[in-house]
């Protein structure tokens, strides 16, 4: 096993599972993907057939039922990790909610019609990162951005520091800039 390969789970929406190995991206050919079993063979998987690809600490190979053990699906509050707070709904009705980064490579999977990466509400949980399919989804609800905290923080303290009487101004840090610009999603 190549060390850029990860434990990962498929689940299609007939519920069928499959265990095996898979890199963190590049992995869609051709419309399929080719995992690696647990015995090392090669099976693939054409991607309108699945459901979401999940990033696994522990296989669980004994429950046949939940072995990517999500946890929870939706966030209890707002998200304390950086990125979009995401809300995925699955061609069966089924909600998962995630946070993706904003870079490129989320645009560029989502005008390529393959996907996105989520990483779930809890961190605890077997699950470290899900793929969905953009087959698989039936709608993407965008429900904020999350910045980080230390970057607010330091753009309040700066504010209210100010500068000192005859010392040269510097200019604003780049968290004062998105403090300034960016409007606020929630009442803090």
């Amino acid at each position: 096993m190549a060390p850029a390969q990860k434990k990962v789970v498929l689940r299609s929406f007939s519920n069928e599972l499959a265990w095996g190995y898979l890199p963190q991206a590049g992995f869609l050919r051709d419309g399929q993907i080719t995992l690696m079993a647990t015995d090392g063979r090669l099976t693939p998987f054409p991607i309108k057939t699945l459901k979401r690809i999940a990033y696994v600490r522990d296989f669980n190979l004994d429950d046949k039922v939940d072995p990517e053990r999500i946890g929870r699906m939706t966030f209890q509050a707002r998200p304390r990790g950086d990125g979009i707070w995401l809300k995925l709904t699955f061609r069966d009705d089924e909600v998962l909610e995630g946070l993706t980064t904003l870079d490129l490579a989320f645009a560029d999977t989502l005008l390529d019609d393959h996907g996105l990466f989520l990483t779930p509400p809890d961190p605890r949980s077997n699950t470290l990162r899900v793929f969905v399919p953009r087959l698989a989804l039936q709608s993407i609800e965008v429900l904020g951005y999350v910045t980080a905290p230390s970057l607010r923080f330091a753009a309040q303290r700066a504010a209210q520091t100010g500068t000192p009487s005859g010392a040269r101004s510097k200019p604003k840090s780049a968290a004062a800039v998105i403090t300034d610009t960016q409007p606020s999603l929630f009442d803090e």
